[in-house]
């Protein structure tokens, strides 16, 4: 008896937990679906509010009246938007109103009441994934994939959408210019103020030409050096940060940590890098090698992770199919798939490195950078161009030189 009981639950188990992962998907696209909504609406809002006072009365503040008032118009908002049209969210995530019987306006009203209180019999789905929520129910409204309605011209309405997405597209374009000051007429007549510093520029002081190339070497070799160690580093972190490459639950820990890594990482400008390394082992090429290191990781990191996710999954299997384990499998049916990307990727990155080693200079980073910005501060501009035209010429035969590099890899 305990074991026809025990067999039974063994039996059931697996359609409970099939079930229960159904119902959760359903629930966890429901959400997204009113946290996109949302945060759309409080977007528009905000950037509403702050155009408006900046312009008219020339105040920076981003919202019009106490936060949680707006928070709450929003989702009022929301769930008219969703009971009435086809919202953001809707569209992102491919979902569509269908009335079950026929479509009468009095069913948007009641699914429009109703949507503040379904949340509370979501928890339905999660043992009945095909169970219908009570707002859908009793409206006959039901939520559907967009690919389960019939392609006919529908009501204006239904593509509100579209409407949402321009005003927030209008809107940014308009903050943005307002955020950043934007002033065309400062830009048409301060251009006679630039003219000593291009004079400078096209007449270079060619006394420094050796003590550029000096320091143009020691910026080139920075770059290299913080390639090489990055490329050490990068090749083997990239597997463990691919995701169809870890399998189960250790796998995908170690999956997420790296990815985390790496994107903390490459969110910090090198700049900043600079800053850091600079109070660590003090000011010179070498703390500006390291910031370069440190960028340099992240970035291929991401992009050899991402080649890898993109490979061809039919050499890996087939390798797998004959016995082959997880060491042959990567050395026989992925290596060969990566070589010339990465390689690619790594000429890239050099060249990246090159043109960024001039700009940590500003912090003390060292190199060709550093001397460029003294110049700069001093208003020497003949000095400063022939820092820039050094940076130039070496700037466009790396960049020649790889891209003629990657052509043939590729």
């Amino acid at each position: 008896m305990k074991d026809r009981y025990y067999a039974g639950f063994m039996t059931q188990r697996p359609a409970f937990f099939t079930e229960f992962s159904k119902g959760l998907s359903r629930i966890r696209r429901r959400f997204l679906v009113v946290l996109t909504d949302l945060f759309a609406l409080m977007y528009l809002w905000t950037l509403a509010s702050y155009c408006v006072n900046d312009f008219f009365y020339h105040v920076r503040n981003f919202t019009s009246l106490p936060w949680w008032v707006m928070l709450i118009v929003a989702v009022e908002v929301a769930a008219f938007w969703e009971a009435f049209g086809v919202s953001i969210g809707m569209r992102l995530l491919g979902l569509r109103l269908r009335p079950i019987e026929e479509h009468r306006l009095g069913q948007h009203v009641v699914r429009y009441i109703l949507w503040h209180i379904s949340p509370l019999f979501l928890f339905r789905l999660l043992w009945k994934s095909d169970a219908v929520p009570w707002h859908e129910s009793v409206s006959g409204l039901k939520t559907v994939r967009a690919s389960e309605i019939a392609m006919t011209p529908r009501p204006w309405y239904t593509r509100s959408w579209s409407v949402a997405a321009v005003l927030i597209m209008l809107l940014s374009l308009g903050a943005a210019m307002l955020i950043t000051k934007v002033d065309f007429y400062a830009l048409s007549t301060g251009a006679p103020k630039m003219m000593p510093l291009w004079r400078g520029l096209v007449s270079p002081n060619w006394a420094l030409l050796g003590e550029g190339v000096r320091l143009l070497i020691v910026t080139v070799f920075m770059a290299l050096m913080a390639t090489i160690f990055a490329v050490i580093i990068a090749v083997p972190l990239s597997f463990f940060a691919a995701r169809n490459l870890m399998h189960g639950v250790v796998g995908q820990a170690v999956y997420i940590i790296v990815r985390t890594i790496a994107d903390i990482m490459r969110s910090l400008n090198v700049i900043i890098w600079a800053i850091v390394f600079i109070v660590w082992v003090r000011a010179g090429a070498f703390s500006g090698m390291l910031a370069l290191f440190v960028q340099a990781t992240a970035n291929l990191i991401k992009l050899y992770s991402e080649r890898l996710e993109s490979i061809d999954p039919g050499p890996p299997e087939a390798i797998r199919a004959t016995g082959g384990n997880r060491l042959q499998v990567v050395i026989f049916g992925v290596i060969p798939q990566i070589v010339n990307p990465y390689l690619s990727f790594t000429l890239y990155q050099w060249d990246i490195n090159v043109r960024m080693s001039t700009i940590i200079g500003l912090v003390g980073g060292g190199g060709i950078g550093q001397l460029l910005f003294q110049y700069m501060r001093i208003w020497d501009y003949r000095s400063a161009g022939m820092m820039l035209l050094l940076i130039t010429i070496i700037v466009w035969a790396i960049d020649y030189m790889s891209s003629r590099l990657r052509a043939r890899l590729n």
